[in-house]
């Protein structure tokens, strides 16, 4: 017998200097006296952070327990597929958060709990949610090292509404001590086990009681179906093509010079305002009056010196239609000679901000421009509102302050130069996006084709919800298409594009789709599968085409009964009749079976 929990959420204040304390599930681990055997393990990690960490345990004696703790929300995001696998073998579900941390719990609120409903997809699987820690409702510090939202903290309303919505228990927590942690918690938490184990037990009891068999005659065994192909999730390139886009120097629209005019950085203007709220009042993105903050303001006026009209000749790189960048004097010197390793800095994405303070003290060898140039770059990348962190901090908290996303300019006109046409309707975007995340994109607006000199591109042969769809991937890393249909016609725009990884996404997603769909359902449902074999076979989908014959084969008796099975081809025919489920000897030894059972024979002899 086993107990299966999955945690998602970080219950520390991700502004607090204590990063030493335990964790919610690793305190009621080692604290509870019903749990004995402790082992854990880490899972794949991404940049050095674990995706989660898999406990085991025994609860009750003799009942395995297996936790797996996910602090990081991304994993919705980079693996919607494994997401759904942990909540879907879930027998109890925890999600955690501070609330101290109103930013956390609002992109919990808006981006998170959707995902979860939908990967719950109407089960009955309890979610416990866990608001921890003290409420913080003194008068906000200002010290500089601190936060100026403290007072900002997650009412009891707030959670008790979240919990309403995923029909949940809720949970305060005011500090993770033993009584929390034992009585309150964990009373909570073992009230679900015992309830998930009494009903696997009568579940189990109700198997044994339809399996019982004739005595006299036993029926045929009917073996297992063949193992389906198992697809594996491709890992992300999203950093790696955005630093390639810097070191390649394509499509830069913006020209860094020092004062003397001696040496050149290009870069993009879209990818550093991704990132930094200094840089969209330097390209006129915002005006000061959007940024509250006046120190953004100061320092991109002390910084920094547009010099419109005044550009240089462009690079031999930049392609048609041809914009002079604009030209931006850098006025600190020092600043100005690190610039390529922050910009590298930036444009790796991953913010490895150790990597970025060794590369500048070994090329400035001083401690004082050292320092100097390194709070210059915390205050390029501050989030208005939000002060300088502490500044001991580690690579994984300076990217949950930074890690603003291009989503911000996904289809919005603001500093694109490229607009595409499709079904009457324009779309803008950026050629810088679209050249490092797709090389389709990059060989027809850098080589000679008509793309490269316009600025209005046509499309075809893709609607423009599924163009929409392919954009937001390429800005974003990310895609959730809402039926499978939708994320086949977004198959067919990556297999154009050849945006491969994107093409992977969406057969995961049809994959899984299909796999959960009930055998009544999938009787009834309009949804041609053999059409989409086809599409796939037609659109090398490789992958895709095998499972979806396999998938058929498995399904026999369903899809043999519809009128789609003739349009199988003979070879498409001849694999699934071989591999079919249940195969034509099981389906005589049956009948034989139900034959003699009918018989006179079989007949009670007391009767």
């Amino acid at each position: 017998r086993s107990v299966n929990i999955v945690a998602f959420g970080n219950e520390r204040d991700g502004f607090s200097e204590d990063n030493q304390q335990p964790s919610l599930i690793w305190s009621y681990l080692g604290r509870s006296a019903l749990i004995s055997q402790i082992d854990s393990s880490l899972s794949a990690s991404h940049v050095g952070n674990p995706v989660f960490t898999e406990y085991q345990a025994c609860v009750f004696g003799n009942v395995r327990l297996v936790v797996y703790d996910c602090p990081v929300w991304d994993i919705f995001d980079s693996d919607w597929y494994t997401s759904c696998r942990l909540i879907g073998g879930a027998d109890i579900i925890v999600i955690k958060y501070s609330v101290n941390d109103k930013t956390s719990f609002q992109e919990l609120k808006d981006s998170y709990v959707p995902m979860v409903k939908k990967a719950l997809n109407h089960c009955s699987v309890p979610v416990v949610i866990s608001a921890v820690g003290a409420r913080k409702n003194g008068v906000p510090c200002t010290c500089p090292l601190c936060t100026s939202d403290r007072r900002s903290c997650v009412t009891t309303s707030e959670g008790v509404q979240l919990a309403k919505e995923l029909r949940a228990t809720y949970l305060e927590l005011h500090t993770l001590n033993d009584f929390y942690i034992q009585k309150y918690f964990g009373g909570v938490l073992e009230y679900f086990m015992i309830q998930s184990l009494n009903q696997k037990s009568s579940e189990k009891m109700k198997k044994r009681k339809k399996t019982q068999k004739c005595h006299r005659v036993q029926p045929p065994q009917l073996e297992q179906p063949e193992k389906m192909p198992i697809l594996k999730g491709k890992a992300s390139h999203y950093n790696a093509d955005l630093h390639n886009l810097l070191c390649c120097c394509q499509c830069t629209d913006v020209a860094f010079y020092p004062e003397d005019l001696s040496t050149v950085v290009e870069a993009h203007k879209v990818i550093l305002c991704s990132v930094s709220h200094l840089f969209m009042l330097l390209f006129e993105v915002k005006s000061p009056a959007d940024i509250p903050d006046a120190s953004i303001v100061q320092m991109a006026q002390s910084l920094f010196t547009v010099q419109a009209g005044s550009a240089l000749p462009s690079s031999p790189c930049r392609v048609p239609p041809c914009v002079p960048p604009l030209r931006v004097v850098v006025k600190d010197s020092v600043f100005c000679s690190c610039l390529p390793d922050i910009l590298h800095f930036i444009y790796s994405g991953a913010f490895q901000w150790e990597r970025l303070e060794e590369d500048i003290k070994k090329k400035l060898k001083d401690p004082e421009k050292t320092e100097h140039v390194l709070e210059t770059v915390k205050c390029i990348l501050k989030t208005p509102g939000k002060l300088n962190p502490v500044k001991d901090c580690r690579s994984h908290q300076i990217k949950r302050l930074y890690n603003t996303s291009l989503r911000l300019f996904f289809n919005t006109p603001v500093l694109a130069d490229v607009i595409f046409k499709i079904q009457g309707a324009t779309v803008p975007a950026h050629r810088a996006v679209l050249v490092a995340r797709c090389e389709v994109m990059a060989a027809m607006f850098n080589g000679n084709y008509l793309e490269a000199n316009s600025v209005l591109v046509p499309v075809y042969g893709v609607s423009k919800d599924t163009f929409l769809s392919f954009l937001e991937y390429l800005y974003t890393d990310s895609c959730c298409p809402a039926s499978i249909l939708q994320a086949m016609s977004l198959l067919i725009c990556a297999e154009m594009y050849q945006v491969m990884r994107l093409q992977h996404i969406c057969e995961l997603y049809i994959i899984t789709q299909l796999q959960s769909m009930p055998s009544r359902e999938l009787a009834s449902t309009s949804l041609s599968i053999v059409s989409l074999l086809k599409k796939a076979k037609f659109h090398n989908s490789d992958c895709l085409s095998t499972w979806l014959l396999h998938f058929i084969a498995t399904n026999y008796l369903i899809f043999s009964q519809k009128p789609e099975f003739q349009e199988l081809s003979v070879e498409e025919r001849n694999f699934v009749e071989l591999h079919r489920w249940p195969s034509n000897l099981y389906l005589k030894q049956l009948a034989d079976y139900r034959n003699y059972i009918h018989s006179q024979k079989c007949h009670c002899t007391v009767m």
